[in-house]
């Protein structure tokens, strides 16, 4: 254990904090770690997704638990990663491969042991859509487990492990099922379609693909290594028609996407811009320029400051439209 270690380059947002920290680089090593550990734990991956509110009490257990490996699944392939792995880096080498399946999910933060957790997505693909299997510890007993895609209960940006295995397990691979066609690629949502046709592309490869998603989020979002941020701080709101109802009353003609059970998702990001918070900055925490959804810090903010924020911002939109946002990001 490194006693009282710095967390500030471990997280996305940059802020402050200190814990005793534990790297995991192996999975039979971490297995007998755990079986001896007896102090609390919370699992840190990439940093991206968490807003570190105080310096946490439990020990810090990065991942860094590496692996790639590839496997003919008829006329697909599967491909597992260490849940250390970066995210990006791990698209990246699967369309070298000439596999599809990832490239709407290009240039997301984080590592390979976090998609499932909120089941990432992005332009209209989640991590369900791919997902085959994963191996995780429990971090009590160090036992190891192998749960399958109908084992997770999947639902937008949510899992068991959000849940009833919230903080129980450490995930150490992930088995994707991805495509050898490189023209089946998904182009409707978001401004994919536009991009590709400023390019002169009339038929997309999963690569063109990954391109423009790639040019479209380095257009919007900022880069952590510049700017601090989590990417998108609160979740899409799922409304019920009476709710959409009311916000339809309330703004007319609201940006919105119908859903198959009859809801309607709304961009949290519409909702923070309409209500005057796109650019603003209290203190040392601000709302992106180009994107309101995402909360920047701006030099020298702390975790509570940035919730502080976000807490604003969150009773304002309700205020305004009657909306609940929920973060997406998981507060520490």
């Amino acid at each position: 254990i490194q006693t009282h270690q710095s967390l500030q380059s471990l997280n996305t947002f940059g802020v402050p904090a200190r814990a005793d920290l534990v790297v995991a680089t192996d999975e039979a090593e971490t297995a007998d770690w755990l079986r001896r550990n007896e102090r609390p734990l919370r699992v840190l991956g990439g940093g991206s997704n968490v807003l570190l509110r105080s310096d946490p009490k439990e020990v810090i257990l990065l991942n860094r638990i590496p692996g790639r490996q590839l496997e003919p699944y008829g006329e697909d392939v599967l491909v597992t990663f260490g849940g250390g792995e970066n995210w990006h880096e791990g698209v990246l080498y699967t369309l070298e491969r000439g596999l599809g399946g990832l490239e709407n999910l290009s240039l997301i933060p984080g590592t390979m042991g976090a998609s499932p957790i909120q089941n990432i997505g992005a332009y209209g693909v989640e991590l369900k859509d791919v997902f085959r299997a994963l191996r995780a510890l429990d971090l009590q007993t160090g036992e190891a487990r192998t749960f399958q895609a109908d084992e997770l209960e999947f639902g937008y940006r949510d899992s068991v492990f959000k849940r009833a295995l919230k903080g129980k397990m450490l995930i150490v691979s992930v088995t994707l099922r991805l495509h050898r066609d490189p023209y089946r690629t998904h182009v409707s949502y978001g401004a994919i379609q536009k991009v590709l046709d400023e390019r002169g592309i009339d038929r997309p490869t999963v690569r063109d693909v990954s391109e423009a998603v790639i040019r479209i989020r380095q257009s919007k979002l900022p880069d952590p290594a510049v700017i601090g941020n989590t990417g998108s701080f609160f979740k899409n709101p799922v409304l019920t028609a009476a709710e959409f109802a009311e916000l339809e009353r309330r703004h007319p003609d609201p940006v919105h996407y119908p859903l198959p059970d009859e809801s309607f998702k709304v961009p949290a990001g519409w909702l923070i811009d309409q209500a005057g918070w796109r650019g603003k900055t209290v203190g040392n925490v601000g709302t992106y320029e180009h994107q309101a959804l995402v909360l920047v810090n701006r030099g020298g903010a702390t975790g509570a400051e940035v919730w502080d924020f976000a807490q604003q911002i969150q009773a304002d939109v309700a205020r305004k439209f009657g909306v609940k946002l929920e973060a997406e990001v998981n507060l520490w």
